[in-house]
């Protein structure tokens, strides 16, 4: 006589496919958080390269400013093209710094406000390699006599 099999066979194998299904997407996700923690960690170090880069860029005009401001026009630059010396020299530090620069380059605007001195104005680009958009960073001082 055959023996009517119970509705309860199966039920341990299919709890153990369910609990490794969730497992597997445990980790799945860990693997996207950990992904996108490195993503962001390079982004970060990016912005504060550019910070830095643009800050020492501005501190060079204020210490290099000359007599009624004779000299600051010369770090002047559209798209990291300048006749400048220390100028160039600072645009082969954020080419070699910031990746994609070459392609975006560095543009710096003076202005003279009617207050006097003078406004100069520095914009940064770059395309970290696994971004899609281009980021950029703008820092604007004021260079005034002492």
């Amino acid at each position: 006589m055959a023996k009517n099999p119970s509705g309860q066979q199966g039920v341990v194998l299919l709890e153990a496919l369910i609990g490794i299904l969730i497992f597997s997407l445990g980790i799945l996700a860990l693997v996207a958080m950990q992904a996108v923690a490195t993503s962001n960690v390079s982004n970060a170090r990016y912005r504060s390269e550019a910070a830095f880069l643009a800050n020492e860029l501005i501190s060079e005009i204020w210490v290099d400013r000359g007599a009624n401001y004779s000299n600051v026009a010369t770090f002047a630059m559209a798209n990291g093209s300048t006749a400048s010396v220390p100028a160039q020299r600072w645009v082969q530090k954020v080419n070699t710094l910031l990746p994609g620069s070459t392609t975006y380059g560095p543009d710096v605007v003076i202005a003279t406000p009617a207050s006097g001195g003078r406004q100069v104005t520095v914009t940064l680009r770059w395309k970290a390699p696994d971004a899609v958009a281009v980021s950029n960073h703008t820092a604007i001082a004021f260079i005034s006599d002492p």
